[in-house]
C-alpha cells in the first residue's frame, strides 16, 4: 500500500513538474516598441535589445524592433551612441524608449529629411543583404555590393552604417582567404564603431593568418564584457582556444574550449557544443592522451548524428584522422567505409570538409575516402585490399574531375603493383599519372593566371573603398547577431512543447490509472474487512449458549420453574441485544456496559458459589461519549469465569472497572483472583489444548480489521495479576471517536 501511494506521489509531482515547465515556456509573449530620439523622434537604428535570459534582436532602419519574452523579464537597449537603458516587462504592451540628447547634433535640414533619412538604410541593408547573398560564389559581385552599400553614404554618413559595411567586406575576404585584407577592414570597422562581433571576427582573422599572439590580445579583453550573448561567449572561448593551441600551449586551449563547452550546453547551443567536443579531442590527441581523446571524439560524433548527416560524416572522418594518426589503421579502415556509406545517401554526394565559411576547404568527396582507405591498407602491406579502393577513387575523381586525388590515387596504384611485382600494370598506372600530371600542371598554371587577375581585381576594388572611406562620415546602423540562431531556438521550443505535452499526457494516464487502482484496492480491502467484521460479530460463543441452554434444563428438572423463567428471559434479553448489535461495528459503553453486566448476571446465577463480582465506573468517565465493538469484552470475562473462578477452590471475585486516562482515552479492566493462566493451562485436559479458544481468536482478529480501519482506536493488553501468577487482569484501551 505504501508502495502504491509512493508511486503516485512521484508521477504527480513529475506532472506538476513538467507543466511549470510548460507554463514557462507558453508564458511568453511578443514585445514590440521603438528606441527614437526625445526630442525630435528620429528612429535609432542598430540599437541592441536584448534579455536577461539571453533573447536578442536589433531595431531596424525604423528604430523598431520585436522580441520574444516574458512577463518579467529585463528588457536592456545598448548602443555606442546611447546610455544603457533598462526596463522591467510587466505586461504584452508595446515599449517605446525616447533618447535624451540624440538629436544635439542632428541639424534642422536633416530633421525636416527623415523619411529620406529611413530609406537610404533601408537601401544600405538591402545591398549588405546582396552582398551576403553572394559571398559564397561570387567574390566579385559581393564585393561590388559592399561599395554601392558605401557609396550613397556621403559626408553626412553615420559611422555604425560604415562599420557594418567594413564588416561585412571583411567576412567576404576571411571567407575567401584573403586573410591581410580581412584584417585590415575589421581594423577600420572598430576605428568607426567598437563591436564585440568584428572584435572576434578580427581574432579569428589573426588566427587564420598565423598571427596567434595578436589574436590573443585582440580577444582576451572580451572575457570581461557582460554584454555578450551566449552564442557570442562560445565563439570567444573558442576563438581563443584555437589561438592558444596554434601557438602551442595546448592547456591554455583546453581550458577556454571547456569554458565554452560548460555555456554551450547550458543554452543548447548544439553546433557549438560539437565543435568544442571535436577541438578538445584534437587539444588531447595532440599530447598523445589517447583515451581522453577518443572519449571527445565519440562525444562529438553521437551529437552530430542528431544534428545531420553531412554533421556526421564531418565528425566521422574527424574520427577516422586520429585512427590514422595513432597507426590504428583498422579502427580507421571501419570508420571510414560507414562515412562511405553515409556519404552515397546524400546528394549531392560531397561535404565541406570545415564548417566555418572558408573556401578551399577540403570537401569529404567519396574519391578521398577510397584513397584513404586504400592507404590504410597499404600502412598494413595489405595491398590486395588496397587496388580496388584506389581503383574506385581514380573513376569517381575522373568523373568529378578532381585532377588532385586521381593524380595521387594513381601514382599510388603503381607503386602498389610495383611492390606487388606486377610491373606492366606498374607501367600503364605510371603512364596515367604521367598523363594527370601534365593536365594538372596545366590547370594550375591557369590557376595561377586567374589568381594574378584576381588579385588586381581585389586591389582595385579595395582601393575604391579606401577611397570612399575617405570622403564619407559614418552613417547610423547595427548589424544583426543571431537570426539563425534564433529561428532554431523557435524551432526546437516547439518541439520541446509536443514532447512536454505527451509526457504530460502520459503521465496523467499513469497517475489516474495508478488512481484507479489503489481506490479499488482500498475499496475490495474495505469490503472484506465489512464482511470479516459482520462474520464475526455474528458469532457468539457456543459454549456459552449451550451451558446457558443446560442451565435452563437443570431449573426445569428440579421443577424450578421460576429460576428457570426468570433465566432464560434474562437469557433471551442478551441474545436479542447481540442479535440487534450485530451489523455496527460500535455501539454506545453505556449499552455494552449493561450488555455485560446482564452476561455476567446470567453466570453468576449459574456459578453462584464460585465467584461475586462487581461492575465499578469512574464518574469522570462519559459512557455516552464513548464507542466500543459490541460484545468486545464478552469473551474475556467468560475466560476468567470458566478457567479462572470456576477451578478455584474458594469463592472468588471478579471485577469489571472503567476508568478515565486521559480526555480522549479511558481503561477498561477486568480483573478475578482466580487460578491463573498458567494453572488454568495445566489443568486443560489433551482435547482442550489442541483447540483454540474460539471466542478469543475472533476478538483477536475483530480487534486487528477494527485498528486498520479505524487506526489503532483499541489496544488489549493481558497480565497476571499477583507475582506468583495467580489471578488474570485484561486492560482495555479505548480512545474517543
Amino acid at each position: 500500500m505504501m508502495k502504491r501511494a509512493y508511486i503516485f506521489i512521484c508521477l504527480l509531482m513529475t506532472t506538476l513538474t513538467a507543466v511549470s515547465q510548460v507554463g514557462q515556456t507558453s508564458g511568453e509573449v511578443e514585445i514590440k516598441g521603438s528606441v527614437k530620439g526625445k526630442e525630435n523622434y528620429v528612429p535609432i537604428s542598430g540599437v541592441e535589445v536584448s534579455t536577461d535570459r539571453g533573447k536578442y534582436t536589433k531595431t531596424n532602419s525604423l528604430g523598431e524592433f520585436k522580441i520574444k519574452a516574458s512577463i518579467g523579464d529585463m528588457l536592456i537597449f545598448e548602443s555606442p551612441e546611447i546610455e544603457t537603458v533598462r526596463h522591467r516587462i510587466t505586461s504584452n504592451e508595446n515599449v517605446d524608449v525616447l533618447v535624451e540628447g540624440y538629436a544635439s547634433g542632428i541639424s534642422k535640414k536633416r530633421e525636416s529629411s527623415a523619411s529620406k533619412t529611413r530609406s537610404v538604410a533601408m537601401d544600405h541593408q538591402r545591398l549588405l543583404d546582396s552582398a551576403n547573398f553572394y559571398k559564397k560564389t561570387s567574390l566579385e559581385k559581393s564585393i561590388d555590393f559592399v561599395a554601392q552599400s558605401m557609396e550613397p553614404l556621403g559626408t553626412s554618413g553615420n559611422k555604425r552604417e560604415l562599420a557594418q559595411s567594413l564588416r561585412i567586406l571583411g567576412e567576404i575576404y576571411l571567407y575567401h582567404k584573403q586573410y591581410d585584407l580581412s584584417i585590415d577592414n575589421f581594423k577600420d570597422a572598430l576605428s568607426a564603431t567598437e563591436s564585440n562581433r568584428t572584435k572576434l571576427l578580427l581574432g579569428q582573422a589573426y588566427t587564420l593568418n598565423g598571427q596567434n599572439e595578436m589574436a590573443i590580445r585582440t580577444l582576451t579583453p572580451l572575457i570581461e564584457e557582460k554584454s555578450m550573448v551566449p552564442y557570442q561567449r562560445v565563439e570567444l572561448f573558442e576563438a581563443l582556444g584555437d589561438a592558444n593551441k596554434a601557438s602551442g600551449k595546448i592547456k591554455e586551449a583546453q581550458g577556454y574550449y571547456k569554458q565554452g563547452l560548460v555555456i554551450a550546453e547550458k543554452n543548447q547551443i548544439s553546433p557549438k557544443i560539437i565543435d568544442l567536443n571535436s577541438k578538445m579531442a584534437d587539444a588531447f590527441a595532440s599530447e598523445d592522451r589517447e583515451v581522453e581523446a577518443e572519449g571527445y571524439y565519440r562525444n562529438s560524433l553521437d551529437l552530430s548524428k542528431k544534428v545531420a548527416p553531412e554533421r556526421m560524416i564531418q565528425e566521422s572522418e574527424r574520427v577516422a584522422d586520429f585512427y590514422n594518426q595513432k597507426s590504428r589503421y583498422n579502427d580507421e579502415i571501419q570508420q571510414r567505409k560507414k562515412s562511405l556509406s553515409e556519404l552515397k545517401q546524400l546528394s549531392p554526394p560531397s561535404v565541406p570538409r570545415e564548417s566555418k565559411d572558408v573556401s578551399g576547404a577540403d570537401t569529404i568527396t567519396s574519391q578521398r575516402i577510397n584513397y584513404k582507405i586504400a592507404s590504410a591498407y597499404i600502412a598494413q602491406d595489405k595491398l590486395d585490399e588496397a587496388i580496388p579502393y584506389l581503383e574506385k577513387s581514380i573513376v569517381e575523381a575522373d568523373k568529378d574531375d578532381d585532377l588532385v586525388i586521381q593524380k595521387d590515387a594513381t601514382r599510388k596504384l603503381s607503386e602498389v603493383y610495383r611492390n606487388k611485382g606486377d610491373f606492366t600494370k606498374a607501367l600503364e598506372s605510371y603512364q596515367d599519372y604521367v598523363a594527370v600530371v601534365d593536365s594538372l600542371y596545366v590547370r594550375k598554371e591557369q590557376e595561377i593566371s586567374r589568381a594574378s587577375r584576381f588579385n588586381r581585381e581585389i586591389a582595385n576594388t579595395q582601393n575604391r573603398i579606401s577611397s570612399l572611406e575617405q570622403e564619407r562620415e559614418l552613417a547610423q546602423s547595427k548589424y544583426s547577431l543571431a537570426v539563425t540562431e534564433q529561428q532554431l531556438y523557435e524551432e526546437t521550443s516547439k518541439r520541446q512543447k509536443w514532447i512536454i505535452y505527451s509526457l504530460i499526457f502520459g503521465i496523467a494516464m499513469m497517475s489516474l490509472t495508478a488512481f484507479l487502482y489503489y481506490r479499488s484496492d482500498k475499496q475490495q480491502k474495505l469490503a472484506n474487512n465489512l464482511l470479516a467484521l459482520k462474520s464475526l460479530r455474528t458469532q457468539m460463543n457456543p459454549h456459552f449458549i449451550f451451558n446457558a441452554l443446560n442451565s435452563v434444563n437443570n431449573y426445569i428438572a428440579k421443577s424450578d420453574e421460576r429460576s428457570a423463567n426468570r433465566f432464560l428471559s434474562e437469557f433471551s434479553v442478551l441474545m436479542r441485544s447481540v442479535l440487534e448489535n450485530s451489523e455496527e461495528d460500535f455501539i454506545p459503553l453505556s449499552k455494552e456496559l449493561e450488555l455485560l453486566e446482564l452476561y455476567v448476571k446470567l453466570e453468576h446465577s449459574r456459578f453462584a458459589d464460585k465467584f461475586d463480582y462487581e461492575v465499578v465506573v469512574d464518574p469522570a468517565v462519559d459512557v455516552e461519549a464513548f464507542q466500543i465493538p459490541p460484545m468486545l469484552l464478552q469473551p474475556y470475562i467468560e475466560n476468567a469465569i470458566w478457567h479462572g473462578l470456576r477451578y478455584k477452590e474458594e469463592k472468588g471475585f471478579l471485577k469489571i472497572k472503567v476508568l478515565p486516562v486521559t480526555n480522549d482515552m479511558l481503561e477498561i479492566t477486568i480483573e478475578d483472583n482466580g487460578i491463573g493462566r498458567k494453572k488454568s493451562a495445566e489443568l486443560k485436559t489433551s482435547n482442550q489444548k489442541k483447540q483454540k479458544s474460539k471466542g478469543m481468536g475472533n476478538i483477536k482478529k475483530r480487534i486487528e480489521i477494527l485498528n486498520d480501519m479505524y487506526k489503532n482506536r483499541v489496544d488489549v493488553s493481558i497480565s497476571d495479576l499477583n507475582e506468583d501468577h495467580t489471578g488474570t487482569k485484561v486492560s482495555l484501551k479505548l480512545k474517543k471517536q
